[in-house]
């Protein structure tokens, strides 16, 4: 059995669903896994801990104090125990709590000390589930690494009927079987990915840069790590999250730099992704003080960066995969068919400035992926999360 001796932590908050627990666990059990539970104070007011003790056959925790001997239930100890957390059922006001790092009960310390895979099973009323401030935590916890089991259609507590309900127990096994089962498709491939902007200095105090935020690439680098990918993340200054820890992170500023650590670790990479937005220019001279205002008009002589892109695509061995992207606000197709050819990329990815809801900032991306062969893949406006899936598919498309 697939899940036999595996090592599976419920999270339970408190909803209504939570009567369905007692069903998950028996089914797990049955499967051979080993189940521990630790449960909100507001969840027991649903099903009781000693429902679930029974069926678990392990003490059910809801307190970071185990007894009046004063011995506590170790938070770091269970995050650390598990093969896979699953939250189930997860409210509204749970996952608003884990997506924002707010800790306060014993179940959120152990998502945040958690080392291994969380899926989040939503349970809601319909107009919970589609509020934009939900939509947006379970879009924070994607970009975090966690996967969301999508809540089903049907009749709701309220009386309602509609989206919210929680996955059916046998759902939710079905789930973890397939966490279980996978194969990481990518494993023993190293792939090197750069994101977010650069800055280049004018003065002590002021820089030239662009409105990158990282997203893009932060999500390709997850996603490649979620795949089994041994994966080295070179980036400029964002404030993104690093979304799994297995990720190796370079830090860098300028232009200059980021093509430095780049071209260090591009001839042990099988697949480069360059997502950075890579200044074109950088000043010819930088002031040792801060310039000060004197003059109407200043005048800053700029000269070209490396085009980190086109310096690798002609170093580029036989087995590699190289990757660009191109941000265009005209001639969208022309230029980036055009990059895809003087740089000598097998792949490049399009997307427009002129589509509302791509480019800098957005939480979301509409782009083309178009290959060296010139096919050509039009996607529909997606969150990051799901456009860094569709690029990560067709990078894969070209390695077989």
């Amino acid at each position: 059995m697939i899940l036999n001796n595996k090592k599976i932590l419920l999270g339970v908050s408190g909803s209504i669903a939570a009567y369905k627990i007692a069903f998950l666990t028996r089914l797990l059990v049955k499967e051979g896994a080993e189940v521990k539970i630790v449960m909100t104070q507001a969840a027991k007011e649903f099903i009781t801990p000693l429902t679930l003790a029974t069926l678990s056959k392990n003490p059910v925790v809801s307190e970071f104090v185990k007894d009046s001997t004063g011995t506590w239930n170790n938070h770091v100890d269970l995050g650390l125990w598990a093969d896979v957390m699953l939250i189930a059922p997860a409210t509204a006001h749970t996952l608003s709590k884990c997506a924002n790092g707010i800790c306060d009960d014993l179940l959120t310390a152990v998502y945040l000390s958690a080392k291994c895979p969380v899926y989040f099973a939503p349970a809601m009323d319909l107009d919970m589930y589609q509020h934009p401030s939900t939509l947006h935590n379970l879009e924070k916890l994607q970009e975090y690494g966690n996967t969301i089991v999508q809540a089903g259609f049907g009749e709701l507590a309220s009386g309602l009927v509609g989206e919210g309900r929680m996955a059916e127990p046998e759902q939710l096994v079905e789930n973890l079987k397939k966490f279980f089962a996978y194969q990481p498709s990518l494993a023993q491939k190293k792939v090197l990915i750069t994101a977010g902007p650069t800055q280049e200095d004018i003065d002590p105090v002021r820089y030239i840069s662009n409105h990158s935020t990282g997203k893009m690439g932060y999500a390709i680098a997850n996603q490649f790590a979620k795949a089994g990918a041994e994966v080295i993340l070179v980036s400029g200054p964002t404030n993104q999250p690093l979304p799994d820890t297995h990720i190796h992170l370079v830090k860098v500023r300028s232009a200059q730099q980021m093509f430095e650590a780049t071209q260090t670790h591009f001839y042990d990479a099988d697949i480069v992704v360059l997502a950075a937005a890579v200044a074109d220019y950088t000043p010819a001279t930088v002031a040792d003080k801060k310039i000060k205002k004197k003059e109407t008009s200043f005048n800053i002589e700029l000269t070209k960066t490396v085009d980190i892109a086109k310096t690798l695509g002609a170093e580029k061995q036989e087995h590699q995969i190289l990757v660009g992207f191109a941000l265009e606000t005209d001639n969208e197709m022309e230029n980036a068919i055009g990059k895809l050819k003087s740089k000598n990329l097998d792949m490049i990815v399009l997307n427009s400035l002129q589509n509302k809801g791509a480019g800098f900032g957005h939480d979301t991306n509409q782009v083309t992926i178009i290959t060296k062969d010139g096919t050509l893949h039009e996607f529909s406006l997606k969150s990051k999360t799901d456009v860094a899936s569709d690029i990560v598919n067709a990078i894969q498309q070209l390695s077989l």
